[in-house]
């Protein structure tokens, strides 16, 4: 496949074309508009290897996402950043491109803190390699997680290490009733504490706080809380994820007046104050917020008074911008990685910005 995927590069680069690399195209809204010839990457599918004593896999972009979390649960094992599929087609490669994080982010780090390594073909035809499949290899460690994230602007990732996980042995979630600046209170003041939490979710005056460790660590935590035990809680958690959590309902699916935004803030930040329903995550750090597209403006100079940014994640007109802008020098960063990457803008142009 790569012989076939370099042809398809090379003669787009002389031809002046352009390619849309897609997967299984579970997150196409995610970004701006895309545009060009697709370059399908299913057919590249497999797990070149894995070593569950080594907590490593390494698999091919193509590779379906259920298959890689089927085989690490075989060993009790986990993508630990919890990536979200938004579909049954997701692939692996969609995953470290979209660079999603799933409810265990806050606690267990982001996807791209997991990436050790990865192959890039680039806008030439040239297959680089950067990375290993140990975090003590860290030669050219920071590109391979530069690509996490950058929804296919750099190149076509043809196959990623990642570190994984042990499952916790034991999970427990507990339902509080509080208003919004209790619950950012109590998250920030739990999060100081020695407490298994993994996860977290306030909406509608009711958080859910997930604990997963240790049996005795997680039943030290329920006493210490108290609460009430929320059943079923993997199918809450999993619902959150893949965002069929009541919250999520319809957005995107009108005309631009109910879009969903995702703010991200320092997790100390109290209640921001937006017209449009919240529902907040991550600790505090991260919070989704139902608003029209219209209000981009306002949403955007709130967030970054409060020092984070604002993200148009689903739905709503895109010409206000799906990203943050970006400082007139991070930008000129990013121009110069995507020359770098790709002379000739061939790839996923304007996905980004």
């Amino acid at each position: 496949m790569i012989e076939t995927f370099r042809e398809q590069v090379r003669a787009a680069a002389a031809s002046g074309t352009t390619l849309r690399i897609r997967g299984g195209g579970t997150k196409d809204w995610y970004g701006q508009s895309f545009e060009g010839e697709i370059l399908d990457t299913r057919g590249h599918t497999g797990i070149v290897d894995y070593e569950p004593t080594e907590l490593v896999i390494t698999a091919r972009c193509g590779t379906p996402l259920a298959e890689i979390e089927a085989v690490l649960a075989e060993q009790n094992q986990m993508l630990a950043f919890e990536p979200p599929h938004f579909g049954d087609n997701a692939t692996f490669g969609g995953a470290i491109a979209a660079g999603l994080s799933g409810p265990r982010r806050a606690n267990s780090g982001a996807l791209r803190d997991f990436v050790l390594g990865a192959e890039l073909l680039d806008g030439q035809g040239e297959l680089l390699r950067f990375g290993g499949q140990v975090m003590k290899n860290v030669a050219g460690y920071d590109v391979s997680r530069l690509l996490a994230g950058s929804l296919g602007t750099l190149g076509l990732i043809t196959q990623a290490s990642v570190k994984v996980l042990p499952c916790p042995f034991a999970e427990t979630t507990l339902r509080f009733e509080m208003n919004e600046i209790e619950a950012i209170r109590k998250l920030n003041e739990w999060g100081g504490q020695p407490l298994p939490v993994s996860a977290s979710c306030w909406h509608a005056g009711v958080l859910a706080l997930r604990l997963s460790g240790a049996q005795a660590a997680v039943d030290a935590a329920v006493r210490a809380l108290g609460g009430q035990v929320l059943p079923d809680c993997a199918a809450f958690w999993a619902s959150l994820r893949e965002q069929r959590h009541a919250f999520f309902a319809g957005v995107g699916d009108g005309d631009g007046n109910d879009a969903l935004w995702r703010l991200s803030l320092p997790s100390t930040t109290g209640a921001v104050v937006l017209t449009g329903e919240q529902l907040i995550e991550w600790g505090g750090a991260q919070r989704w917020l139902r608003a029209g597209s219209d209000a981009a403006e306002a949403i955007r100079a709130t967030v970054k008074a409060a020092g984070g940014h604002a993200t148009l994640f689903r739905g709503g007109d895109k010409r206000v911008g799906v990203f943050q802008p970006l400082a007139p020098a991070v930008a000129r960063i990013h121009e110069r990685l995507k020359a770098s990457f790709d002379p000739a803008h061939i790839f996923n142009p304007g996905r980004m910005y």
